[in-house]
């Protein structure tokens, strides 16, 4: 029986000047992380999709999550796509929101969303063919389970809480060396990295949780996963519904993934080598060449603070995907 698989992506039109005068109505900066690159669009929304229809032409159907605005070149037509504003899917006593990780607890909600989804954030592009066996094997959703520890970030300090806030949650749930004992393969799975497996290893003479490795890339996932860890802890997730910024007391996506791979209920795979990461910084060269000769299935550009040219690396960065999706889409106008 062929598995339906749906695609989840989340946007934001950080230069839309209503969006722009609400979010600083709202906004007060203490413990918050609301750092413009949290918002800048660097124009590439329309390689994302031409991405999906050449290498993902089997995806079932496609939700674009917005505040509201549209790119005026989306072909809101199309039968695949799905439009979905914030308050379509989330309790409207949280709203307005800018917080991404109360936008990702929800999408659960979205309706006609597929029991089988893959979530993308705007900066993970698919850059070859994929199968749904690249996301999903018998029903579960693949991954790379790894223990790593939280560390302290100076640079990014939210991230840091974010991250021991989401394992604090799961060790409430799960023991860890009961865990391994129980799931052995997931831990030790053959086709791991050596330093994941070897990190695993290591990790076993320490007796609490230190922290998960999450795979920076389109996050799989199945519904039942997001109903399971409402249902248990529904009063800390409406709680932190009320940060309308990214806060130190959030809890992440990343929770319900390290959910799916402690539970068992997930099918351990390298996911890792499907993915290659860049991030914007002062020399590009690299990750244009990522661009325009792919290696990869997936490519995540992640963005950061940059004090270059913004505009001259907006233009290379088109033409560099322009070089590897030429046609347009018929998500486009």
């Amino acid at each position: 029986m062929e598995q339906l698989i749906d695609f989840v992506i989340t946007w934001v039109d950080g230069q839309d000047e209503a969006w722009r005068r609400q979010r600083a109505e709202y906004e007060n900066h203490e413990g918050e992380d609301n750092t413009e690159c949290r918002y800048r669009d660097w124009g590439l929304l329309k390689y994302w999709f031409r991405g999906v229809e050449q290498f993902a032409p089997w995806v079932r159907r496609i939700h674009f999550i917005t505040w509201g605005h549209l790119p005026p070149w989306l072909n809101t037509e199309h039968p695949k796509l799905h439009i979905v504003r914030h308050e379509d899917y989330i309790p409207g006593e949280f709203l307005p929101v800018f917080n991404s990780n109360v936008l990702e607890i929800y999408m659960h909600r979205i309706e006609g969303l597929a029991e089988h989804f893959v979530y993308f954030n705007d900066d993970y592009y698919i850059t070859r063919p994929v199968k749904p066996s690249n996301f999903f094997r018998r029903g579960k959703p693949c991954d790379l389970l790894a223990f790593q520890p939280v560390v302290a970030n100076p640079r990014n300090p939210v991230m840091s809480h974010l991250y021991l806030n989401d394992i604090l949650v799961l060790c409430k749930y799960f023991k860890k060396r009961k865990n391994v004992c129980r799931h052995p393969w997931d831990y030790f799975h053959p086709g791991y990295p050596p330093l994941y497996f070897f990190y695993n290893l290591l990790e076993m003479c320490f007796p609490l949780y230190t922290g998960l490795y999450i795979v920076h890339g389109p996050s799989p996932f199945c519904k039942e996963t997001f109903a399971e860890l409402w249902k248990r802890e529904e009063i800390l997730l409406k709680q932190m519904s009320r940060n309308r910024f990214r806060s130190n007391h959030d809890i992440t996506i990343c929770m319900f993934r390290g959910w799916q791979m402690l539970s068992g209920g997930f099918h351990a795979k390298n996911v890792q080598k499907d993915l290659v990461y860049r991030e914007i910084g002062k020399d590009n060269l690299e990750l244009i060449r990522s661009i325009q000769r792919p290696k990869s299935r997936i490519l995540c550009i992640n963005d950061a603070p940059f004090t270059g040219d913004e505009d001259q690396l907006r233009r290379e960065l088109q033409e560099a995907f322009h070089s590897l999706l030429p046609k347009s889409s018929a998500y486009e106008r």
